[in-house]
C-alpha cells in the first residue's frame, strides 16, 4: 500500500460535483473534497467502461488500505478505530458481497464510514490508471500546466460576478476560494472595484470551499491591523498552524463598510471558515441557511494496485474566539431565510441601516424607493383579474395590454414589459428599476390616466385616449 505525505494546506481545492474530462481535472478531483457527496460523479464513474470489476479479495484489500490510512491519518484516532470496526462488521455480515463494481463499492464504503464519523470531507472514490500516472510524474508537462491554468482562468478563479447594485451596494458572487497565488490578481481587482460601496454583500450560497490563502487575502480588506482568523491542528505533526490577515493590501481597505455574507446548505468547507470567522469577529451579518458543516483540512491518498483514492481529514480548525469550529453542525445565520431570498433580504437590511444612519442625506429618497421595491419582492401581492382588465387601454404614447393573466406595458414601439403589482394600482418592472406606473382612477374606479413615476421624484402624466 502506497501513501502520499501530507501536502500544504495551501493547495487549491475543487468541488466533487465539478466533473471534467481532462486529466488535469481528474487529478484535481482528489485534492480536497469540499462538498456533500455528488451522485452525479458516482454515476458517471460507474457507467464508464474502464471501471474495474472487483472480487471478495480485492474488496478486503480496499477495506484494509482505507482503514489503515484512517488509523494513521484521520484527525480523531478513536473515531478512526470505530470506523474500522463498523466497516469490518458490514463486510463480515455480507453487505458488500454483491458489489463488484469498484466505483459503486467505493461509494457504499464512503457512506458506511460517514455513518460513524459524519464527516463530509471524508470520501473514498474510484481512480483510473491515468490518475496514478499523473500523480507519479515528477513534473507537469507544459501542455498539462497550460490546461490547468486555462480551466482556472475560465472559472475566473471563482469570481463569478462583481457588481454595484442600486443604493450603492457592492455585490460579489464568489463560487470558490482559489489559491491566492493564482487567483490573487483577480481578487485584488474585485475588491478594488467594490471599495467605494456603501455596504458589501458576499454571496457564498454556491461556494463549496477552497484555499485558506484566499480567505486571508479577502479578509485582509476588512480589518485595519492583522488579526488572527483561524488555526488548524495537524494530527500527524501534533502542531498548530495559524492564519492571519495581511498587514498590507493593494488598494483601499473597507474596515468601516457594513458586510453581509449569504449562505445556503451548500456553503461548505473554506466558505464556512470565512463565514465563521466573520461571524465570530462580529464583522459581518450572516443571512440565509445553515451551512453544510465541514471544518477539517483534507489530504488525498491513493492505492494504485486497487484503483482507489481517498480524501482524509488530517486536522481540525480551531477558531481563536470560540476555541472550536463548525464541523458537523454548520453555521447558523443571524437572519435565517430560504437561500433564494437571502440576497433580497441582505439588500433590504443594508439599505434600512443606511437610511437610519443618514435619514436626510441626498440619497435618502433613492433608498426609500429601492426599499419599496425590495418589500414588494419579499411580499408579492395578487390583484384580481377583473381589476387588471379595467386598466387595459391606450394612454397617449403608452399602452397596457392583458396577456396570459398579466398586464404588460409598452411605450410606442419600444420593448414590452411585464407589470408587477406593488399595490392594486401601482406596478414595477423587473427590467427597469428606476421606473414605475401608477393607474389613476376616477370616483367610479375607472382609469383616467397613467402616472410614470421615476426614482428621482419626476412624474409624467399620460391621459387615457382609447381602449
Amino acid at each position: 500500500m502506497s501513501q502520499k505525505n501530507r501536502k500544504s494546506l495551501e493547495k487549491e481545492t475543487v468541488r466533487i460535483g465539478l466533473i471534467a474530462v481532462s486529466l488535469a481535472s481528474l487529478v484535481a478531483l482528489f485534492v480536497l473534497v469540499v462538498s456533500i457527496p455528488s451522485t452525479g460523479l458516482s454515476q458517471q464513474v460507474q457507467d464508464a467502461p474502464e471501471v474495474r470489476t472487483i472480487d471478495e479479495k480485492t474488496r478486503a484489500e480496499i477495506v484494509d488500505s482505507v482503514t489503515t490510512t484512517l488509523n494513521n491519518i484521520y484527525v480523531f484516532p478513536d473515531v478512526a478505530k470505530e470506523m474500522e470496526k463498523y466497516v469490518l462488521k458490514q463486510m463480515k455480515q455480507g453487505k458488500y458481497d454483491t458489489l463488484t463494481n469498484a466505483a459503486t463499492f467505493a461509494e457504499v464504503l464512503t457512506e458506511d464510514l460517514r455513518e460513524i464519523c459524519h464527516d463530509l470531507h471524508l470520501r473514498v472514490g474510484y481512480a483510473p490508471d491515468e490518475f496514478f500516472e499523473r500523480e507519479e510524474s515528477d513534473t507537469l508537462t507544459d501542455d498539462a500546466r497550460k490546461e490547468m491554468q486555462r480551466q482556472r482562468a475560465y472559472e475566473n478563479y471563482g469570481f463569478y460576478k462583481v457588481e454595484r447594485l442600486s443604493g450603492n451596494i457592492g455585490y460579489l458572487d464568489l463560487r470558490q476560494f482559489a489559491d491566492a497565488r493564482r487567483g490573487g490578481e483577480t481578487a485584488v481587482a474585485a475588491m478594488n472595484f467594490l471599495a467605494n460601496s456603501g455596504a458589501l454583500i458576499i454571496d457564498l450560497r454556491q461556494n463549496g470551499g477552497g484555499s485558506p490563502s484566499m480567505i486571508q487575502l479577502i479578509s485582509s480588506y476588512f480589518f485595519d491591523e492583522p488579526v488572527h482568523l483561524n488555526s488548524f491542528y495537524i494530527r500527524a505533526e501534533d502542531t498548530i498552524q495559524q492564519f492571519w490577515t495581511a498587514a498590507y493590501v493593494e488598494g483601499k481597505r473597507m474596515t468601516d463598510t457594513d458586510l453581509y455574507v449569504l449562505t445556503s446548505s451548500r456553503t461548505f468547507s473554506a466558505a464556512e471558515e470565512f463565514t465563521y470567522n466573520m461571524k465570530n469577529m462580529e464583522r459581518a451579518t450572516i443571512i440565509g441557511e445553515t451551512t453544510g458543516g465541514g471544518a477539517h483540512p483534507v489530504d488525498r491518498y491513493g492505492f494504485k494496485n486497487l484503483n482507489i483514492a481517498m480524501s482524509v481529514p488530517f486536522g481540525r480548525a480551531i477558531n481563536p474566539i470560540t476555541g472550536t469550529n463548525w464541523e458537523g453542525a454548520g453555521i447558523t445565520p443571524h437572519i435565517e431565510v430560504p437561500q433564494a431570498q437571502a440576497l433580497t433580504v441582505a439588500r433590504k437590511e443594508a439599505m434600512t441601516k443606511m437610511l437610519e444612519e443618514s435619514p436626510d442625506n441626498e440619497y435618502s429618497e433613492m433608498l426609500k424607493w429601492n426599499l419599496a421595491t425590495l418589500d414588494a419582492e419579499l411580499n408579492p401581492i395578487t390583484v384580481d383579474e377583473a381589476i387588471l382588465k379595467k386598466f387595459v387601454g391606450v394612454y397617449g404614447p403608452r399602452t397596457i395590454t392583458f396577456e396570459h393573466g398579466e398586464l404588460y406595458y409598452q411605450r410606442e414601439e419600444r420593448q414590452k414589459y411585464r407589470m408587477i403589482p406593488m399595490s392594486e394600482d401601482t406596478f414595477m418592472f423587473e427590467e427597469i428599476d428606476y421606473f414605475r406606473l401608477q393607474v389613476i382612477l376616477d370616483e367610479n374606479g375607472n382609469p383616467t390616466e397613467l402616472h410614470g413615476l421615476y426614482d428621482n421624484g419626476h412624474i409624467d402624466v399620460s391621459a387615457r385616449t382609447g381602449n
